[in-house]
């Protein structure tokens, strides 16, 4: 309804656009020629009427128009926001934080700009034209022939221009994005840099990229500097025709000055919807650029999603994992996981050792669909995940990260994001359950305090302990911890293990820790080298075996 209420208003300013020629050649030569004063009145109280009704009709265009323009752009970030929502983990861990918003924000906002403001300016550009070439060939054939003759050189030179700038644009967005990126990148490590006194040296590389950024917008600039005014002289050659041949039509009779002076002013609203569709053209190819890259979320299908026909088989799982002959890797040349068969009973406490890289996370990131296996099966209840739901899934796995991720709100407000209907009581059970009440109510606010982005008002052993709240309100049947009680002191260490401890009773649980002194209350210890399993048992079984494991424990400890 807006966009039709928009070209409506935008087509009765066009036509109110084509009144006062019309009404200066009957002052020139009704009232002035023919001496007929009494008629001026009349006539300028027409001329003003049509300005107040051709501006009123161009205020409400603008107006709607713009009311059209942000639905319209709300509308595309949305789409664009919940295809990212969509993705799999995997568009993410290859691409930077900053680049992805920048496709969000200003990409949009190119592309909203030509469907909306583009198609607007096209249409009333184009009405004019119309509007316009008929009035002039009905007034006089010949000088309306005569100036289309600059017409085919603005559509070759349109033609040119197009090819020319689309690959400027095109380096324009993708230097913002790397700038975006970069600054993204920057503010977020803000410490290190503070830390390492690397000032300097983070202004360089943030001007190379501005430079870069400089540099390509002045490319596509200079071309349009050429451009523009080059069609406008074109345009200009057309007028010139017109006075030649139109002054020998006032000299010959053929013509009245109204209607040269009329022919004229028509003339030049007939060259400026060209001039502005020369505009237009240029914002497309800013947009084309920006859409390419819009698009390119759209249209990217996630490398994981359900199954047709996946349902969910019960309503809470026991907790029973099993990895049946699983291979696994990031890239097609490269294998992470090899033929990895291991069986783990509901409730059970499982640790996962080995070396940095041996495909520890990997294996937890399969069972939570973050990827999907590239042979064998993983199986939670005897159900392959592949056949499950990913919100049902995911709905029964809690996971505590080593680096947890808190977002820039309240304490109140991350805890409750693994169940957003949780009223209080229920969330300051889980605080209190994971070892977080005390320290959260000597926070100014209590729960209510503003914890920073990524909680940096907190400090590691306080945000892990909110994350493990966060997990114990979600209340799941497998639990997985990945180095959750690193780079933590020992107090703290404590009270996290006494809050793992209540969380984990009765829970399938998989730990990943480099520290294997944390690991003697667990019920198997899986040792995982070169993405396969070489080793399981507890850990006085492993250290009489001599093997893998005793070897990471000796070298941990130096014994």
């Amino acid at each position: 309804m807006l966009a039709v209420v928009t070209f409506v208003c935008a087509g009765l300013a066009t036509a109110l656009e084509l009144v006062p020629p019309y009404l200066v050649k009957i002052v020139i030569d009704d009232v002035i020629q023919s001496k007929r004063p009494e008629m001026l009145p009349w006539v300028l109280g027409a001329l003003l009427g049509s300005y107040v009704l051709r501006n009123l009709m161009s205020s409400m265009r603008v107006r709607f128009n713009n009311l059209l323009e942000q639905k319209a752009v709300h509308a595309l970030r949305m789409q664009v926001f919940g295809a990212l929502q969509r993705l799999s983990l995997s568009y993410f861990e290859n691409r930077s934080t900053g680049e992805i918003m920048t496709r969000v924000t200003s990409d949009t906002e190119h592309v909203e700009r030509i469907f909306v403001d583009g198609l607007e300016g096209l249409l009333t550009a184009s009405l004019t034209l119309v509007g316009i070439t008929i009035m002039m060939f009905v007034l006089n054939w010949k000088l309306a022939l005569l100036s289309l003759l600059p017409i085919p050189i603005l559509i070759v030179c349109a033609a040119w221009f197009t090819r020319r700038v689309h690959g400027y644009y095109a380096e324009i967005r993708k230097s913002v994005a790397d700038l975006n990126a970069y600054l993204q990148d920057a503010l977020s490590g803000i410490k290190e840099t503070i830390g390492f006194n690397q000032h300097e040296y983070e202004r360089q590389r943030f001007e190379t990229l501005s430079q870069t950024y400089s540099q390509n917008s002045l490319r596509a600039m200079f071309l349009w500097s050429w451009y523009w005014p080059g069609m406008v002289f074109v345009g200009s050659t057309g007028t010139l025709l017109i006075l030649w041949h139109g002054a020998g039509g006032v000299l010959a009779g053929e013509l009245t000055v109204g209607q040269l002076v009329m022919f004229l002013s028509y003339l030049g609203l007939f060259y400026t919807p060209i001039n502005e569709i020369h505009s237009l053209n240029h914002m497309l190819q800013h947009a084309l650029a920006a859409s390419e890259r819009v698009f390119e979320i759209l249209d990217t299908k996630p490398e994981v999603e359900d199954r047709p026909g996946a349902v969910r088989p019960v309503e809470r799982l026991r907790g029973a994992v099993e990895y049946r002959h699983v291979g696994f890797g990031y890239r097609k040349d490269g294998t992470v996981l090899s033929d990895v068969n291991l069986t783990v009973r509901p409730g059970e406490r499982i640790a996962l050792v080995g070396p940095s890289g041996a495909g520890k996370t990997s294996l937890l990131k399969l069972l939570m669909r973050f990827y999907d296996v590239r042979s064998g099966a993983v199986l939670v209840d005897g159900h392959d995940v592949r056949d499950l739901p990913l919100d049902f899934l995911r709905g029964q796995i809690g996971l505590v990260q080593q680096e947890p991720f808190l977002f820039n709100g309240t304490v109140r407000q991350n805890i409750v994001y693994s169940d957003l209907s949780a009223g209080h009581e229920r969330v300051e059970a889980a605080a209190r359950a994971a070892r977080a009440h005390d320290f959260i109510t000597r926070l100014p606010d209590g729960y209510d305090s503003w914890i920073g982005e990524r909680g940096v008002k907190l400090s590691v052993g306080q945000k892990q302990r909110v994350s493990i709240a966060r997990v114990l309100l979600k209340d799941p049947p497998i639990v997985i911890f990945d180095e959750a009680t690193s780079n933590i002191d020992t107090e703290t260490e404590v009270k996290i293990r006494e809050a793992l401890n209540d969380l984990t009773k009765g829970r399938t649980t998989f730990i990943i820790a480099h520290r294997l002194a944390t690991l003697h209350d667990v019920d198997r210890i899986i040792v995982v080298e070169r993405g396969t399993i070489v080793e399981e048992g507890d850990h006085e079984a492993l250290m009489k075996r001599g093997g893998v494991y005793a070897g990471l424990y000796e070298a941990q400890f130096k014994i």
